[in-house]
């Protein structure tokens, strides 16, 4: 029987407000409160009971979560988790009915924290980012991972090596991401243009030469596209005759897609999913399993090379330039009218990465008077960000290398909110766009001006005049926004002026 495997990749980025914690209301998201909301309601929700109908009335309700592999950003899943616990609940018991299945390899795979594009960010951060994607999926899902979602499948050597490092099993990848492949020992053979097989797995072997490895699966690329834009959900059948076809080139069919597709992007496609999982693809002979399992009998035998990318930056599944979508105008984008440009890119990253090294400068030495390796320690904050209610006079007991006071508490944590949105305003979502000026942009704007304000209170020396100098370089394509920095003003900074007593603030860290 042939193997198929539908990963879906479920993230949205985050949207509160960093100073109270909340949503606004967002009024492209009508008739909903959000996009959250609109997007719970049309995907995550009914995914989660999605109907079997025959003879014109529903025969069962299935969970489209134990027939496919997924991940859900944990941004979301810990919205998720406050704001509808049913289907959360639903979505993790999803994993744990597929272990039981499939030997003990459930469906879920952890993603990147903040949806960074790993290969542009520092060491630092890049380690943070995949520390506390896998600390949050054990957490949830109380168990270990076996493969995390980079986010935009954006990686390079440097990133995978880190997945070895942290244990994991295998990754998914986009097709155009693979250079060349070779049997051990053979002769190298170039798979240009995403033309890699992926109907197996692929092993690629750690940079550092130590023979260590981790297993690559390459999505179908056509079959993907297909699913993702070309309409192939407009019918069970339609779907499943689709797969066949990608079958003849070998034991697995494996596709992957932005998980919001199958309702969001396209109205029922959670009923289209249903439909041909639990009946017409085990029809005509396939076998829904996950990557874990697959490898289980298919160890990856080919080893791999990745392309490199435009300045051997590193590639990803949305930028035919490698990463470029992210720090510069390289053509691609989404939305936007005829004549406008994404210079603004540049900038954007630039300053960004300025206000993180200055605040990086200023917390290692601040946080040296409490830690004994203040990095260490912001790797390990992660457990106040998953448990609010956790004592963090015990979490600080467990890592100061003295007693600390009250106030020297409430720095010491300071510190560490400070990283926290330092991390999170390089979520990717800020760059995805046609304009500097959307809301995406708008919310990793204002993680900067929550990192600025927390710098002032704990009175470091302000960034906030040379960041606004490098961020006046974004130019919006609305002549009425201004620049990066004027949008910053009226849109991020002035949440910092909201009505929040000097207690009401403490409390946020605290």
């Amino acid at each position: 029987m042939t193997a198929l495997i539908i990963h879906g990749h479920f993230y949205q980025p985050p949207r509160e407000n960093p100073w109270t914690g909340l949503i606004e209301q967002q009024p492209g998201a009508a008739p909903y409160h959000d996009w959250n909301e609109r997007i719970y309601a049309e995907c995550y929700e009914p995914n989660s009971r999605a109907h079997i109908v025959g003879d014109q009335k529903v025969e069962r309700t299935i969970n489209n979560y134990e027939n496919i592999s997924f991940n859900f950003g944990p941004t979301l899943l810990s919205w998720l988790e406050l704001k509808h616990p049913e289907t959360y609940r639903k979505i993790l018991e999803a994993d744990r009915v597929s272990a039981t299945k499939r030997s003990g390899h459930g469906n879920a795979i952890a993603q990147a924290y903040g949806h960074a594009i790993l290969p542009l960010c520092n060491v630092r951060d890049r380690e943070t980012q995949v520390l506390w994607g896998l600390a949050d999926f054990r957490y949830r899902f109380r168990r270990e991972p076996e493969s995390l979602w980079l986010p935009e499948t954006a990686c390079d050597d440097e990133t995978l090596g880190l997945l070895i490092d942290a244990g994991l099993r295998y990754v998914i990848l986009a097709p155009n991401q693979a250079n060349s492949f070779r049997d051990p020992g053979g002769a190298w053979q170039t798979a240009p243009n995403g033309s890699i097989d992926p109907s197996r797995a692929y092993r690629f072997l750690h940079p550092d030469n130590s023979g260590r490895s981790i297993s690559v699966f390459f999505y179908d690329g056509a079959t993907s596209q297909a699913i993702a834009f070309e309409k192939a959900l407009t019918s069970s059948k339609t779907l499943v005759e689709l797969f066949s076809r990608a079958a003849t080139r070998g034991p697995l069919v494996t596709v992957a897609t932005d998980g919001e597709t199958y309702g969001h992007h396209f109205k029922f496609g959670d009923l289209c999913l249903a439909h041909a999982l639990e009946t017409e693809a085990l029809e005509v002979g396939f076998r829904l399993t996950n990557y874990g399992e697959y490898l289980d009998s298919n160890p990856a035998e080919l080893e791999v090379r990745l392309a490199r990318g435009e300045n051997g930056e590193g590639t990803s599944w949305s930028c035919i330039h490698g990463v470029g979508r992210w720090q510069r105008d390289c053509g691609c984008h989404t939305g936007g009218e005829p004549g406008w440009n994404q210079e603004w890119r540049a900038p954007l990253r630039a300053a960004l990465n300025f206000l993180r090294d200055v605040a990086a400068r200023d917390f290692e030495v601040a946080a040296g008077d409490y830690f004994d390796d203040p990095w260490q320690v912001r790797n390990q904050a992660i457990d106040l960000v998953l448990d609010p209610l956790a004592s963090r006079e015990a979490f600080l007991l467990r890592h100061a290398k003295r007693s600390l006071s009250e106030k020297d508490q409430w720095r010491a944590l300071a510190l560490l909110e400070m990283q926290r949105n330092s991390l999170l305003m390089f979520t990717s979502c800020g760059w995805f766009f046609s304009e500097v000026s959307g809301i995406e942009t708008i919310q990793v704007l204002k993680y900067a001006a929550k990192l600025i304000d927390l710098s002032a209170e704990l009175g470091f020396s302000s960034p906030r005049r040379e960041f606004l100098e490098v961020l006046a370089e974004a130019k919006s394509n609305r002549a009425e926004m201004g620049t990066g920095a004027d949008i910053y003003l009226k849109h991020a900074e002035r949440q910092a002026r909201a009505t929040l007593t000097v207690s009401d603030r403490e409390a946020t860290i605290s």
